[in-house]
């Protein structure tokens, strides 16, 4: 069976520093900012069209949310794309609500058209981008990762991403591997954002690493542990967001070694 050393992931991150360029909502820059400096990230939250070419080529990697996205939004998501391709800057997608509105459903398969690295959404989503599903109810999953395994296999295989299914238990796949990732806390949902910050920080693996389902399932590992150690002492929301920030911050290699749940498989 495939291994990962996911010490080597996290090493690696918090000795380089990667820069993470994030194009994301409005609603997700501050805690995607924190968690990225508590992983031992840089963050740079930068969407003007003017600048986000020379961004993307600079940073270690870039991310692209579409949660709050605009018309502009969408070409400066376009061209910072288009700047990483050229710089061989790896990026990922986080195609929020893909299947909730036209707008989004355009947006989604122009930026998919463009060849991210990585593909990381929930279960509706993922199924809405390939094409296989209704997309859920807002920004909130009605299918299970279970459910979206089929559609994230068959997305990897015709874009060449890896494709990133978060839920109760993640799923990730090259289309020739698959990985499942367990872990985590029932309040992590309860805490908004946190999806759209775990997108920084596969950005910020992905800037370290030479294979992305690798980065993607490192990512993913530590997240889950961190939420699980925060969940330990957190007593709801509130508490939980705190508690993870200080988790992900003192995650050390050998709780992560040993907390991780992961098993990797085959895709079929």
């Amino acid at each position: 069976m495939h291994t990962i050393d996911l010490a080597r992931h996290l090493n690696r991150v918090r000795e380089t520093c990667p820069l993470v360029h994030n194009i994301t909502n409005h609603v997700a820059m501050n805690t995607m900012a924190n968690v990225l400096l508590a992983l031992g990230a840089s963050p740079a939250m930068a969407h003007a069209r003017e600048e986000v070419e020379e961004f993307a080529a600079l940073a270690g990697a870039l991310t692209l949310n579409i949660g709050t996205l605009s018309p502009d939004w969408v070409d400066a998501m376009d061209a910072a794309a288009r700047a990483a391709n050229e710089a061989g800057t790896p990026w990922v997608l986080d195609p929020v609500a893909v299947g909730a509105t036209t707008l989004r459903r355009k947006a989604g398969a122009r930026l998919l058209a463009l060849s991210p690295t990585v593909v990381r959404g929930n279960a509706s989503e993922i199924m809405a981008l390939a094409e296989q599903g209704g997309g859920g109810q807002g920004v909130d999953s009605t299918d299970t990762t279970e459910a979206a395994e089929r559609a994230a296999v068959d997305l990897a295989r015709r874009t060449g991403a890896v494709i990133a299914v978060t839920g109760e238990t993640d799923l990730v796949t090259d289309g020739e591997r698959l990985a499942r990732v367990a872990g985590g806390h029932a309040l992590m949902p309860r805490v908004t954002t946190l999806g759209c910050a775990l997108t920084g920080v596969v950005g910020a693996h992905l800037a370290v690493a030479e294979d992305p389902f690798e980065a993607c399932v490192a990512a993913l590992a530590g997240y889950a542990v961190a939420g699980s150690i925060a969940g330990e002492s957190a007593r709801g929301p509130g508490s939980f967001a705190v508690a993870f920030l200080d988790a992900l911050h003192a995650l050390d290699t050998d709780t992560l070694t040993a907390r991780a749940r992961l098993e990797i498989t085959h895709a079929r």
